[in-house]
C-alpha cells in the first residue's frame, strides 16, 4: 500500500526557463560559456558550508562585464519560477487520502528562503522538505533516499519517488521504491490514479 508520496522541487513542483537561456537572451552571455559555470557552483553550493550562490557567481559576472549585484542576480534566476497548479492539486487530494507527502530536492539556501517567503503553501502541504543543503546528501546519493524514509519511519516499497532526473528514478527504484520519471502533470495523474493515490 503506497504511504508516501516524494517529489522533486525543481523540474517537477516547480519550473522555470532554463536560466542558461535566459542569461543568453539578456545579457548575450553564450550558453557553452554559461553553462559549464552553472553547473560548477551548483556542484558547491548544494552542499553544507557552503557560501553564498552569488559569492561563486560573482567572479564570473565580473569577468563578463556584467555588473549585478547580489540582490538582482537572485530576482533575475528566482522571479520566473512557478509552482505547477495542478501538481499541487494533485498533492492535496492524495494527502486527503492518507498519503505522506515529501520534497526531496537538491538546492541551496538561497533559493530555500525564497520559495518559503512566495510559496510558504508547500511548508504546509508536505510534511517535511529536505535540502541536500541542510542534509549533506545530493541525490542520486542513496544515503539522500535512506536518510528520508529511516526519518518518517518509511519502507522503500511504501513509497513513490518522482524526478525528472532519470538517475536520481533508478537509485530509488535500486533502494526497493516505486518510481518514475516526470514527464508532465497528465502522466503523472495517470499514474496516481493506477495507484489509487488520487
Amino acid at each position: 500500500m503506497l504511504k508516501a508520496l516524494i517529489f522533486d522541487l525543481n523540474g517537477v513542483l516547480v519550473q522555470s526557463p532554463p536560466l542558461s537561456e535566459r542569461f543568453k537572451d539578456k545579457y548575450n552571455i553564450p550558453t557553452e560559456t554559461f553553462l559549464p559555470v552553472l553547473k560548477e557552483t551548483l556542484a558547491k553550493v548544494r552542499t553544507p558550508e557552503a557560501g553564498s550562490v552569488f559569492s561563486y557567481f560573482q567572479p564570473y559576472l565580473e569577468k563578463w562585464g556584467l555588473k549585478i549585484n547580489e540582490k538582482e542576480f537572485l530576482s533575475f534566476w528566482f522571479k520566473v519560477e512557478s509552482v505547477v497548479p495542478e501538481i499541487i492539486e494533485m498533492a492535496r487530494t492524495a494527502k486527503l487520502r492518507g498519503i505522506k507527502l515529501f520534497i526531496l530536492s537538491n538546492n541551496f539556501e538561497e533559493r530555500a528562503v525564497y520559495y518559503r517567503a512566495n510559496f510558504p503553501f508547500i511548508y504546509e502541504l508536505f510534511e517535511a522538505v529536505y535540502y541536500s543543503w541542510q542534509t549533506g546528501f545530493v541525490k542520486p546519493d542513496p544515503q539522500a533516499f535512506t536518510n528520508l524514509l529511516f526519518v518518517n519511519g518509511l519502507t522503500p516499497e511504501e513509497c513513490l519517488f518522482i524526478d525528472d532526473k532519470k538517475e536520481c528514478v533508478d537509485v530509488a527504484r535500486d533502494l526497493g521504491m516505486k518510481a518514475e520519471v516526470y514527464l508532465c502533470p497528465s502522466e503523472l495523474r495517470k499514474l496516481l490514479t493506477s495507484l489509487d493515490a488520487i
